[in-house]
């Protein structure tokens, strides 16, 4: 199973969500030069390519080639199955592509019943571990209960159990 960054799982399943796998707007949290970093890991890693905008459809644009083109950026078959989507799950004929998906595993895939991800499960003890056991109970837990429980403050246990 390949680990990603927060970031990197955002910018893959804003791309899943969309008909054509574009992967842009990125985070506005994401700029300059964190964005070039992000993006050039996820292109060297084949989670990303770059393929050519189609400016007349308005598609967005990740860098100018120069010549008065851009190319933008669309989430690949890798890209996705690192997010635990099978590429039949969405369009395989982005706008723009190149390369239309083929049926053959990415050559880094695992294959066989090695395959299966692990399960994990948090440390017993650990306030991840009691949260989850509270939200899991039938009736749920308020925010009063698991600030009681974790010894959070009011706008940390907000911000933990429902991110933006």
């Amino acid at each position: 199973m390949t680990k990603l960054s927060d970031t990197q799982t955002i910018i893959l399943s804003r791309a899943a969500q969309t008909e054509d796998r574009i992967a842009l707007p990125l985070p506005e949290s994401l700029r300059g030069g964190a964005a070039t970093k992000v993006v050039g890991a996820m292109l060297a890693k084949g989670f990303l390519e770059e393929v050519d905008a189609n400016m007349r459809k308005g598609e967005p644009v990740w860098r100018e080639t120069g010549d008065g083109h851009g190319v933008t950026l669309v989430a690949t078959a890798a890209g996705l199955a690192a997010i635990d989507i099978e590429p039949e799950d969405v369009n395989t004929a982005p706008a723009g592509a190149t390369d239309a998906p083929t049926e053959e595993p990415a050559p880094d895939a695992p294959t066989g019943p090695e395959a299966a991800p692990k399960t994990r499960t948090p440390r017993e003890g650990t306030k991840q571990a009691t949260l989850i056991a509270m939200l899991r109970a039938p009736d749920g837990a308020t925010i009063e209960e698991i600030m009681a429980a974790t010894n959070w403050q009011p706008h940390y246990a907000d911000a933990r159990i429902m991110p933006m």
